[in-house]
């Protein structure tokens, strides 16, 4: 039998080092199927839904650098994958999504599941998004689609009609005018930025006397660099959620996160600094950073773009931030007054304490701060987390203390529900023998959540090492957004679109083979984790916790009390256990 452009299409892909697709079946890419069922180098992974394999090529990018792959066929098959594909793109994440349409004579024809993908995608994949219409063109569209993937960070797509997927494939176009002839090979050029920029941005950061860094995903390869440069200039740190496994929050001079979900010493350090230095950070909130004016900035990024876009940065670095911060280190003075770090270090210190102590507020039935708090001390060494969006980020942002060798990511700028638990199999199968722990909510577990677990069932015992832990707090509300309506909108909860139906979640772990585990009270957490941990399969704690516990911002204002207790006199079901959580929370004890 010839080489149909199926078998080339794995085969070229296969040449670019790729060895997972994440994807599901239609009749749109039946040919594609076909072929990588007739080879053996590139593994097919079948999640329950599109949108699942897309966050799982989205984890595979964060978690390995590398391009992650997704499959789907033409018309519904490509819509689902959208939400996962921005997910990648928001947080600059090299995918590739490879789609089937409809023959190519039907097209124009108003033919059954005939979307108009080049449009459907051009917004998504802007940097590349093209049909193929030709064997010819196979070659070419999909070497570009990876180079500018990863060159760009970002997410790109390929259209292959099913009929041309069974054609013959011309693995070498004809060498006549017209034709095009790419190669495979990365993409190699400095990643540090000119010294007269250095030279800039030192002679801003030594003048500073007050020296904050705020470190997001560009700063995970540069841990040592921010580190020392820290050291050097007698600074602060503070991480953006997607920066969070940056430097480990062991550090005396590590604030933690920054945000609506950050810490105090976050806040404080950003208010009181008078130099600003951003390291690989798109961070959005202009309120948590300091206001215009009142510091001077030096901002690097490797995406130019993104220089200058949350804060009127006076030196912008284009670069590697590991690379662009080795070359900077000989250029600084090392500060001989170290009271604004010692500060730092005082203000955390007091932090950490009170986080202590709100963990063990009383809730009924279980404060989910003392089931993240309980996690934090017995996180195994070189493990991966993933988190989904909702008052669980809260928790993960504040209470989880990462060590150095430790992998996190969430949605970042998407910052979606249902990214959690496919962003563990991505990670799972992207490394095997690390334990992998995801934290997701009730209402991510509802949408998604229990078809991603009925995945890990059947890949499990692939891989080297069973260690997986899905630990889901089940508090029957849609929380995070039941805050911000108080909060924000001074409305009480709505129970109509906040409730949630009950359900058992660590029962239908156990029916899957998994192990589940159902905590109730707050002594008994601990001792769930350790077995969680421990278990020699994937493991699911359901954890029985208080709605009523805020996911409260570091500083409460005027404004958002005020809004607490306007909901709370409109009405809310929750009245007197919402005053007496914020209540506690709000005076800092």
């Amino acid at each position: 039998m010839s080489t149909t452009v199926a078998d080339f299409l794995l085969r070229r892909l296969d040449q670019w080092d790729i060895r997972r697709i994440y994807g599901y079946p239609g009749d749109g890419i039946n040919g594609i199927m076909g072929a990588l069922g007739r080879q053996d180098r590139i593994e097919f992974i079948q999640a329950r839904h599109e949108e699942l394999a897309a966050f799982m090529a989205c984890a595979h990018a964060k978690f390995t650098g590398e391009v992650g792959i997704c499959l789907a066929t033409s018309g519904p098959g490509a819509i689902h994958l959208l939400n996962g594909l921005y997910d990648a793109k928001l947080d600059h994440q090299p995918v590739v999504a490879i789609v089937g349409q409809q023959k190519r004579m039907a097209l124009g024809g108003d033919y059954q599941q005939e979307v108009d993908l080049v449009s459907l995608f051009k917004d998504v994949a802007h940097e590349y998004v093209h049909m193929a219409t030709t064997a010819e063109q196979v070659k070419h569209l999909v070497d570009r689609a990876l180079r500018i993937a990863m060159e760009q960070r970002t997410v790109t797509c390929v259209v292959i009609p099913n009929d041309l997927q069974e054609m013959e494939a011309v693995e070498v176009p004809p060498h006549e005018h017209g034709s095009v002839h790419t190669g495979i090979g990365r993409t190699t050029r400095s990643g540090c930025p000119a010294q007269d920029g250095l030279l800039q941005a030192a002679e801003i950061l030594n003048r500073g006397k007050k020296v904050a860094i705020l470190a997001g995903a560009g700063a995970l390869q540069a841990t040592d660099e921010v580190i020392e440069v820290a050291e050097v200039l007698g600074a602060g740190i503070a991480k953006a959620l997607l920066g969070k496994a940056a430097v480990p929050d062991d550090l005396p001079f590590v604030t933690g996160s920054i945000g609506m979900i950050g810490t105090k010493p976050s806040f404080d350090m950003m208010n009181g600094c008078d130099t600003l230095l951003m390291v690989g950070s798109g961070f959005p909130y202009a309120e948590f950073l300091p206001e215009e004016g009142k510091a001077r900035a030096v901002q690097i990024d490797i995406d130019g773009r993104m220089l200058g876009l949350r804060y009127p940065s006076e030196c912008n670095l284009v670069g590697d931030a590991k690379e662009t911060l080795r070359a900077l280190l000989p250029l600084l003075d090392r500060k001989s007054d170290r009271s604004w770090q010692l500060q730092i270090e005082q203000d955390v210190q007091r932090w950490q304490q009170l986080m202590e102590r709100r963990a063990q507020d009383p809730a009924s039935p279980m404060n989910p701060q003392r089931a993240f708090r309980e996690l934090s001390s017995r996180l195994p060494e070189d493990c991966i987390l993933t988190c989904d969006s909702g008052s669980a980020t809260a928790w993960y942002a504040l209470h989880l203390q990462l060590r150095r060798g430790m992998s996190a990511s969430l949605s970042g700028g998407l910052a979606t529900m249902g990214c959690a638990l496919p962003y563990a199999i991505g990670a799972k199968f992207a490394h095997p023998r690390r334990h992998v722990i995801a934290l997701a909510g009730d209402g991510a577990m509802q949408m998604n959540g229990l078809n991603a677990l009925i995945t890990i069932a059947r890949y499990w015992r692939r891989w080297g090492n069973p260690k997986l832990t899905i630990a889901v707090l089940n508090n029957r509300d849609l929380n995070f957004v039941t805050w911000e309506q108080r909060g924000q909108q001074a409305d009480p909860k709505f129970a109509p679109s906040q409730e949630l139906p009950d359900f058992a979640y660590a029962d239908f772990a156990r029916m899957l083979g998994l192990h589940g585990i159902r905590v109730e009270r707050a002594e008994d957490a601990g001792p769930a984790w350790d077995k969680a941990l421990n278990a020699d399969r994937p493991t699911l704690v359901e954890l029985v916790v208080d709605a009523n516990v805020p996911p409260l911002p570091p500083q409460v204002t005027r404004k958002q009390m005020q809004g607490y207790y306007e909901a709370i006199a409109k009405g809310d079901p929750d009245a007197e256990a919402i005053k007496a959580a914020i209540e506690r929370q709000a005076s800092g004890t």
